[in-house]
């Protein structure tokens, strides 16, 4: 599978602040991938380095498996690392033709960028006519308009309400599903596990995890249960079960991390053996945030 962008030992320093400290991963063809941390964990001065607006310190990074030159790579690249900024007496479609000839383009793409991004309708109102979620839309098609082989996107839900978050998510899955490759930085674990192949965690620039979404959220659950009986005999009998990593009580219930893929049914029938009668019992598999705290509380 070619390799899209490597970073390698990369570093940025601003003065005492390691803001990117020793940052190592790699972004292959065809997978959506998220820089998954919290504000000020070095994720935009990560963006803004591999698009050549912030100088490194040191270490290095290359694109399409290192055969072009950033200044040549940069030309297959779309990027939107701020704020939408166009002008508002203009029409969506005149900002379009003239982000077309700064960048040396035709202007043959713009109607389907604007469908795209479910503009087209929209195309000859003016930009200050235009809600949050339009502009950030209109900022996308805009950095789709020289057929991107990687997309880009800083905290591309930032502000948004309900509705254009979940615009904004369909849009970067259609563009994924035609084959672009997708970067974005976000500090919503929700963000990232639901739009996501793979994710990068880091904090104070450092990376503490990379890989797949399903991967770090693929451990075997929880089971939480309750009994009519006392719990203190309901762990005395799990206590050697096969499988069951650790447990705890917490409100009346005891939940049972899983090592090992055990059903309720399982748990169920072990413990009616024993004549113990379970009042409560579900099987939760873990989610990206439980992962994400996991990962940043044991680094």
């Amino acid at each position: 599978m070619e390799t899209i962008l490597s970073l390698n030992k990369l570093h940025k320093k601003f003065g005492s602040i390691h803001a990117v400290n020793d940052l190592s991963f790699d972004i292959q063809k065809g997978n959506v991938y998220g820089i998954l941390g919290p504000n000020g964990s070095g994720k935009s001065t990560t963006l803004g380095i591999i698009l050549n607006v912030v100088n490194k310190s040191s270490g290095s990074f290359s694109w399409f498996d290192g055969k072009l030159s950033t200044h040549e790579a940069l030309k297959k690249v779309g990027a939107i690392i701020e704020r939408p900024n166009f002008y508002p007496y203009m029409t969506a479609t005149q900002n379009l033709e003239l982000v077309c000839r700064i960048k040396e383009i035709s202007f043959d793409k713009i109607d389907e960028k604007l469908k795209e991004v479910n503009l087209y309708e929209r195309r000859n109102s003016k930009f200050k006519t235009y809600s949050l979620g339009m502009k950030q839309r209109l900022a996308i098609a805009s950095a789709l308009l020289n057929n991107p082989e990687i997309l880009i996107l800083d905290e591309p839900t930032n502000g948004l309400d309900p509705q254009g978050i979940h615009e904004i998510r369909s849009i970067i899955k259609n563009i994924a599903a035609n084959g672009t490759t997708i970067l974005l930085a976000s500090h919503l674990l929700d963000e990232v596990e639901k739009v996501c192949t793979h994710v990068v965690v880091i904090r104070n620039g450092i990376k503490l995890y990379s890989g797949r979404v399903d991967e770090i959220t693929s451990s075997f659950g929880v089971i939480e249960l309750s009994t009519t009986s006392s719990n203190k005999e309901l762990f005395q009998a799990l206590k050697d079960y096969e499988g069951i990593e650790s447990s705890h009580e917490e409100d009346g219930k005891i939940y049972l991390k899983l090592s090992k893929d055990i059903s309720g049914a399982d748990i169920n029938q072990y413990l009616m053996k024993k004549n113990i009668v379970l009042s409560h019992l579900v099987k939760r598999l873990p989610t990206l945030e439980q992962q994400f705290l996991t990962i940043t509380n044991n680094n």
